[in-house]
């Protein structure tokens, strides 16, 4: 399975970006889905997920500002990002989770956002 990310760019403070994630194969499987941001820690920061069963997180820096959503098919996840901020700026990574397999990891796409 692979993950490729686009959507990152430059925008001002107050812009919208909408980032999509492609998953490389069909599946039918169970799967959570998330975006993280690598941040300045150890671990990168969940920033929103769809969990197994459906249900929806967003890190309290975002709510009320991103969403996250996928097609029914699972093969696109995207995280649209509205009020941008520059404490916002960062890579964005998307993780893929199916039942019963290993974790799946982007290469990441840069966001960048200006005061």
């Amino acid at each position: 399975v692979q993950l490729v990310e686009s959507g990152g760019g430059l925008v001002q403070a107050g812009g919208s970006l909408r980032l999509s994630c492609e998953v490389s194969e069909s599946t039918d499987r169970t799967a959570a889905t998330a975006w993280f941001r690598r941040g300045t820690g150890e671990e990168p920061e969940r920033v929103a997920s769809i969990g197994l069963n459906g249900d929806i997180y967003y890190a309290d820096s975002v709510k009320g500002r991103f969403t996250i959503s996928r097609n029914n098919d699972k093969r696109t996840i995207y995280l649209q990002m509205n009020n941008l901020r520059p404490e916002d700026t960062d890579t964005y990574l998307c993780f893929f989770k199916p039942l019963d397999d290993v974790d799946y990891w982007g290469q990441g796409t840069l966001v960048t956002v200006s005061s």
